[in-house]
């Protein structure tokens, strides 16, 4: 191809390289000879003469939560525009996610983003014999080196806690996500936290299994009998728990809220903050906790465990919604 363009081959790597130094006329050239060719860059051939395939593996949590969607978007959008490529797995609830692990380590990726789900020591072991460097995405592995970046989920849970004691509830339900995953470990802790020691304060678990309709069920089995004794508030550990409770308590119960129970959830997705939802909860800060999480891929993986792990928790911003009464003076 360079031949027919009547340039070096330099110069045909340049022209398909992003941001790389070449004239347009140049560039036009090799594109018309490609054309005529049927030639298109082969990445993972290029990948073994420069030894990096510049993609980046996402493991994913489930997407038909928003938030993981939503977070999906801004690590494409944020990898793409470096000039790398994402190679996106997905896991399902409750699932581990070593299969996932090993089906992306088959691939030349550069480095390995954890979301969701747990991994075995061997998979993590096995990766950095590989040289991949692995980041944990507001998720932390109990007993595990890595490193990640994660929002402050106890200190954003304490907060809404303490708003839900000020507005009155005295008895509170608090809806789980994963039972094995720290994130919703971390939030139930956090929102205890603040409302153990309130006089008064009756608190009651039950699983929403992290999803809408486990939400949604939960409350018609936990309610579905003569005489409800329904609580003061609801705090669901993540925004589509929350919205799958409103649904629940409003199309089988006939309650509104907040004027029968208040409700708050966690994460700000898009979703959440609509009508007719208007959720009070705790926006992770995406963008700002993808670009650090970008930044700790730069590392070499032995400088991502051990002694020189880092984790970075960032706060939350806290979403003053229609759902806890009283948001006004808290959201100053």
């Amino acid at each position: 191809m360079a031949k027919l363009a009547g340039v070096s081959q330099p110069a045909v790597s340049r022209a398909f390289t992003p941001g790389a130094s070449i004239t347009k006329e140049k560039r036009d050239r090799i594109l018309a000879a490609a054309k005529e060719l049927n030639y298109v860059p082969n990445v993972f051939a290029s990948s073994l003469s420069s030894k990096r395939s510049n993609m980046v593996a996402v493991i994913s949590g489930n997407l038909n939560n928003p938030f993981y969607s939503e977070t999906l978007q801004v690590f494409v959008e944020s990898i793409q525009r470096t000039h790398r490529q994402v190679l996106a797995f997905s896991v399902q609830d409750g699932r581990d996610s070593d299969d996932v692990m090993m089906q992306a380590m088959r691939y030349p990726i550069d480095g390995l983003v954890v979301t969701s789900a747990q991994m075995s020591s061997e998979l993590v072991k096995l990766s950095e014999g590989l040289g991949i460097p692995v980041v944990m995405f507001n998720r932390r592995v109990v007993g595990s080196e890595l490193s990640g970046v994660q929002c402050d989920n106890f200190e954003g849970s304490a907060v809404l806690g303490r708003l839900m004691a000020a507005a009155g509830a005295r008895r509170i339900l608090i809806v789980r996500g994963d039972p094995q995953g720290s994130t919703s470990i971390d939030r139930v802790q956090g929102f205890r936290s603040a409302v153990d020691g309130v006089a008064g304060v009756e608190i009651e678990e039950v699983d929403g299994e992290s999803s809408y309709s486990g939400a949604r069920n939960a409350m018609i089995r936990r309610f579905n009998g003569p005489g409800p004794r329904f609580p003061d508030a609801i705090f669901a550990v993540n925004d589509i728990m929350a919205i799958g409770c409103a649904d629940a308590l409003n199309e089988n119960f006939g309650l509104k809220i907040p004027d029968d129970i208040m409700l708050a959830g966690f994460d700000g997705i898009r979703e959440g903050q609509r009508a007719p939802y208007s959720l009070t909860t705790v926006r992770q800060p995406v963008e700002r906790m993808v670009a650090e999480t970008l930044e700790l891929l730069k590392a070499a993986p032995e400088d991502l465990k051990g002694a020189e792990a880092q984790r970075r928790v960032i706060p939350g911003d806290l979403i003053p919604g229609h759902t806890v009464p009283g948001m006004g003076r808290w959201a100053r």
